[in-house]
């Protein structure tokens, strides 16, 4: 019973059968779910938490959503996009706590001197890179190249279509290229200012990467 969410027609049907499956009460499919399911889950919290730990807490949370929400889901539709709803909700509800949390704290928080000199760069990770961009922009980078998912995938896991997320890649890349252009002419000039690591610029400054998925 178990299936492959990465491929074809054929896994979108397998995730819908174990869905109602898991409606049901089918404790096979609920688990053949959560594997299936979770290391995609968990790579899409992990690239813009920046932390396995607190990306692993909201994928915990996202199950137990999952579970409380799993009579909301209508058999027969696509699965993946009703889980990234849900997803999503849990990271801005997780990101609402984090500023709360932080907010109370601020005052017992020591803050560096103003003018204190900047201690070695470190790379800049991949959610640094990607804070500048909506949210949209963001989700639709991180499947395509955290999650490894392909267009048509992404299309169907955020209720798009190919063509609407073919053009916020492409914006996206866009943005993204000027961002680094500027990097490279200001990185002299600016104190504190983290060069961006190889595996960064090989996600997202591959041109021809680029254009070979945005012709698919």
């Amino acid at each position: 019973m178990g299936c492959d969410v990465k491929v074809s027609d054929a896994s979108v049907s397998c995730l819908q059968r174990l869905m109602s499956q898991y409606q049901q009460a089918d404790r096979t499919a609920v688990q053949l779910l959560i594997e299936q399911l979770s290391p995609q889950l968990l790579r899409f919290f992990s690239s813009q938490m920046g932390c396995r730990t607190q990306a692993e807490d909201m994928l915990q949370d996202l199950w137990m959503r999952i579970h409380q929400a799993r009579h909301s889901y209508r058999p027969g539709e696509p699965v993946l996009p009703w889980v990234y709803a849900i997803a999503r909700r849990v990271r801005t509800d997780s990101y609402r706590q984090r500023r709360r949390v932080a907010s109370r704290e601020l005052t017992m928080t020591v803050l560096p001197e103003p003018f204190a000199q900047p201690g070695p760069a470190s790379p800049l990770l991949f959610e640094d890179l990607v804070a500048p961009l909506s949210e949209r922009q963001r989700d639709v980078l991180t499947m395509l190249k955290v999650n490894g998912m392909n267009i048509a995938e992404v299309a169907r896991a955020t209720a798009s279509t190919i063509g609407a997320v073919k053009q916020e890649a492409h914006r996206a890349y866009k943005r993204l290229r000027g961002l680094l252009e500027h990097s490279r002419t200001e990185q002299p000039a600016r104190k504190g200012w983290r060069p961006i690591d190889h595996r960064t610029q090989s996600k997202l400054h591959n041109r021809s990467c680029v254009r070979g998925e945005l012709s698919e």
